[in-house]
């Protein structure tokens, strides 16, 4: 079991989902979700750096157009297939995620 200090940052949660959510319309976002899952396990390994790791979720989450786009878009993804939000947490990603879903059901 992992400690707590080993679990990946917001960011990385942030990436994660986006690219789960994605990955079944482009193959190229399958490929990325193989990729960074494969260097977090790295990381995990302490074959790479958190740091290095960080800087290509930064890379990555850039390029779709930021952490809070990525977050929108998620959100906005499982709204609507599902009509719903329900990821719950107390971490900083699940309470950006909350806000978002509140705000797009009330429309």
């Amino acid at each position: 079991m992992t400690k707590l200090s080993s679990r990946p940052s917001q960011e990385a949660k942030a990436l994660s989902l986006f690219l789960m959510a994605y990955k079944t319309t482009d193959p190229s976002y399958k490929e990325k979700s193989k990729r960074i899952n494969k260097q977090w396990d790295l990381v995990l390994k302490d074959e790479l750096s958190r740091a290095e790791y960080n800087e290509e979720v930064l890379k990555m989450l850039e390029s779709f157009g930021g952490y809070a786009e990525v977050v929108e878009k998620t959100v906005k993804f499982y709204i609507e297939k599902t009509g719903e939000w329900t990821l719950k947490g107390d971490s900083q990603y699940c309470q950006d995620a909350k806000l978002i879903a509140d705000k797009l059901l009330k429309k």
